[in-house]
């Protein structure tokens, strides 16, 4: 009896005393005329149908109803809506609150939205910043360190873009910081041409190519940003036109090597600009750089130990030979000498490298040519086999 009655008093649920209703959702406040109203929206929804890629309204509001307070569920008063906004309906007054409200978020959401905007802001400076010394661009952890020492503080409610442009003037007043130059294409009539390079020369623009084909000069030059619209205005007041061909120019060195297809097992900077390096890239460059400066010095530490034999012909000829065995490329994939530069970018494209390439996916030691040769005519027979049914 005891238990049954147990079970007959336990069978009714009671709502926790300190429950909230209406709280696991995003909140759009609206302050008009002294008054505080309230929508209560899905998350993640109403940027979406403000940006214009949700379209119904039904998939945004979890119900058309207009509150004072959606934490406590307290509903806005009906002479309070119509003093506020003229009317009583509701689908109109909600399409307003999500307008032209401010969207709650909490303090974790608040934090990370924040540290997102931050990140895209170093990005941009990034991209478009480099150092006046070394020509290239700081890493993101050296620009967000920098954003802190001017204690930049970001403002939700301003774009990435006007904000990383303001930062970037802060940070030129205190570091070795320029913007990075843009890249232009300027086609004019030849006939302008000398007020073309007089206005460059006076702006110090540097001009990176000149071409000369019928009545028009083709200029490629590179100008500092904030003279970009005059530039732009010049080249339709004389008559012709202006193309970007690049937003911002970081150069490197260049180190008068081919770029191979394998960037494992050798790796070198471009020497062409470009738009962007993340950190990876430049510690590519660095690395490159260092190798390349440890084969000069080991160049120089042979010949210097070269001992003079016969004559001062005999001496060269022993140098010339030691750098030859110096500059002898090896692939790493194949573990093998592979030759000089020519041959090295040759061996790329040949079957025994990509056939070690395949083993080392595979993590299998690398063949030899012969080897190589064997194993593919015994996969073509293989296959050949196959075609046949017994």
């Amino acid at each position: 009896m005891s238990q049954r009655g147990g079970t007959r008093g336990s069978s009714t649920v009671k709502q926790p005393v300190g429950q909230k209703k209406l709280t696991n959702v995003a909140v759009v406040r609206l302050k008009k005329h002294g008054m505080r109203f309230e929508v209560a929206c899905y998350q993640n929804k109403v940027l979406s149908w403000r940006s214009g890629v949700e379209k119904d309204v039904d998939e945004v509001l979890q119900s058309h109803t207009v509150y004072s307070n959606v934490s406590k569920g307290v509903l806005a008063k009906s002479k309070d809506m119509i003093a506020a906004f003229g009317t009583n309906d509701l689908s109109a007054i909600c399409t307003e609150i999500m307008q032209k409200g401010e969207l709650q978020v909490a303090g974790k959401e608040r934090d990370s939205q924040l540290s997102t905007q931050k990140r895209d802001i170093a990005t941009i400076v990034m991209q478009k910043t480099i150092n006046p010394e070394t020509q290239r661009p700081y890493t993101i952890n050296m620009i967000e360190s920098l954003m802190a020492e001017i204690h930049f503080a970001v403002d939700p409610h301003n774009s990435s873009k006007k904000q990383a442009l303001e930062v970037i003037r802060d940070l030129q007043k205190r570091f070795p910081i320029k913007r990075a130059p843009m890249r232009l294409r300027l086609i004019v009539p030849e006939e302008s041409s000398p007020s073309l390079m007089e206005k460059l020369n006076e702006w110090n623009a540097e001009v990176v190519s000149k071409d000369e084909s019928g009545n028009q000069l083709s200029l490629v030059c590179e100008i500092e940003p904030s003279i970009f619209r005059d530039c732009e205005a010049l080249a339709r007041n004389l008559h012709g036109r202006s193309e970007i061909l690049a937003v911002s120019v970081h150069f490197e060195k260049d180190n008068n090597v081919d770029h191979f297809d394998d960037h494992e097992d050798f790796i070198e900077p471009s020497h062409h600009p470009t738009v962007s390096l993340n950190t990876a890239e430049l510690d590519e460059i660095k690395l490159s750089e260092a190798l390349q400066k440890q084969s000069i010095s080991e160049v120089n530490n042979v010949a210097d130990k070269i001992v003079p034999t016969v004559n001062d012909d005999a001496k060269k000829n022993s140098a010339e030979v030691e750098v030859v065995e110096v500059k002898q490329s090896k692939c790493s994939t194949c573990n093998a000498i592979v030759g000089d530069v020519k041959q090295y970018r040759e061996h790329f494209k040949s079957e025994w490298h990509k056939h070690n390439l395949r083993r080392k996916t595979r993590q299998l030691p690398p063949l030899t040519a012969d080897e190589c040769a064997a194993s593919i005519d015994m996969g073509d027979a293989k296959s050949d086999l196959k075609e046949y049914s017994f």
